[in-house]
């Protein structure tokens, strides 16, 4: 179990706490609204009310003993680069940040952040991508130049191993997992699929008609399966 603190509890702060708190990690969530750090209070480990722009009332709530600090204050400029720069001197190893912009992000990186996430921006490139060809249910960026999809494999990939489909000659793909889809039957009738992933597929595994393949390449290389496979 590892501990986190939470910095700023608008929509994306609380959002990250409470999906970290429910998969049952300790959670400190700092916000200098009362309000808001009452009604979080019923869903993390600590919720505290400060401003974190303060170093010292940062360092007397021990928040220097945590794993990851997520400084989660967008819209400030000034207070979000303050605050990353005090979880830094605080010696937090593991810093990550909301940012508005490229040149936000620029600023962060330079004071300490270990990761810096623009949402509105991932999220556009994740639903962009996903409307691009239904050949592919989802992207998520590495970097400027590779990603990971998931994507449906053509109809000539079905019934066969992964060694026979050789998406790594054919597309400078590497499949990291297949997703499969088992659908089962409950005693009152009622139909349920339940979702199963292989994380370590072998080359003689079979795809199966429903499946998915989870893919790791360049961007240049996903799109190339995307143009080919529409």
């Amino acid at each position: 179990m590892r501990q986190f603190a939470v910095i700023g509890l608008g929509r994306f702060g609380s959002s990250v706490a409470k999906t970290l708190s429910e998969k049952k990690h300790q959670v400190i969530a700092i916000d200098p609204n009362e309000a808001i750090v009452q009604e979080m209070s019923n869903y993390v480990t600590q919720a505290i009310c400060l401003d974190a722009t303060d170093q010292r009332a940062l360092k007397a709530v021990g928040i220097h003993n945590v794993d990851v600090a997520v400084c989660a204050i967008g819209n400030d400029l000034k207070a979000s680069i303050l605050v990353t720069l005090n979880l830094k001197e605080l010696g937090i190893k593991e810093i990550v940040c909301k940012a508005q912009d490229d040149k936000h992000k620029a600023l962060l990186e330079r004071v300490g952040a270990t990761r810096v996430v623009l949402p509105e921006r991932d999220m556009g490139i994740r639903v962009a991508n996903s409307l691009i060809t239904s050949q592919v249910v989802e992207h998520i960026e590495l970097s400027e130049e590779s990603s990971i999809a998931e994507v449906i494999p053509p109809k000539d990939f079905i019934n066969r191993s992964l060694r026979e489909a050789d998406v790594r000659a054919k597309y400078g793909l590497n499949v990291i997992g297949i997703k499969t889809r088992e659908k089962t039957y409950l005693e009152d009738g009622k139909e349920y699929t339940n979702e199963i992933i292989n994380i370590s597929p072998k080359a003689e595994d079979i795809i199966k008609k429903d499946d998915i393949l989870i893919v790791l390449g360049t961007n240049d290389n996903i799109d190339n399966f995307k143009k080919k496979h529409k």
